[in-house]
């Protein structure tokens, strides 16, 4: 059994990623966590949200504006990293500086030419 089957979590981890991962957002919610509220990203892909921190709220204010409304339907790539916390390396999500590339078409069997 796996750690995270263990402690389930409604919030994306960076333990959650294997590598770049590109996702849709659907929708952007103000949640109480702890003692404050935080925006989280939800995604069409995924159950699990992704707690926004400034660095990533702001790498994807500038590929897709600053108004939050507009972020739905916009894709993103995560990708996790190792970061200096308080003095500690630890991992972490962190969203790609450049949009992800255009959806793949599906291919059926009407698309055989043979």
């Amino acid at each position: 059994m796996k750690m995270a089957e263990l402690f389930p979590s409604k919030y994306l981890k960076a333990i959650d990623l294997d590598a770049n991962e590109v996702f849709t957002m659907e929708s952007l919610k103000q949640e109480e966590l702890g003692d404050e509220a935080k925006p989280v990203v939800y995604f069409e892909e995924i159950d699990k949200g992704l707690v926004l921190n400034r660095t990533n709220a702001n790498t994807i204010a500038s590929l897709h504006g600053q108004d939050t409304e507009n972020w739905a339907g916009k894709r993103i790539t995560l990708f996790p990293t190792e970061v200096d916390f308080r003095g500690q390396q630890t991992l972490a999500i962190r969203v790609r500086m450049r949009p992800p590339g255009k959806r793949k078409p599906k291919v059926t069997d009407d698309d055989i030419p043979f």
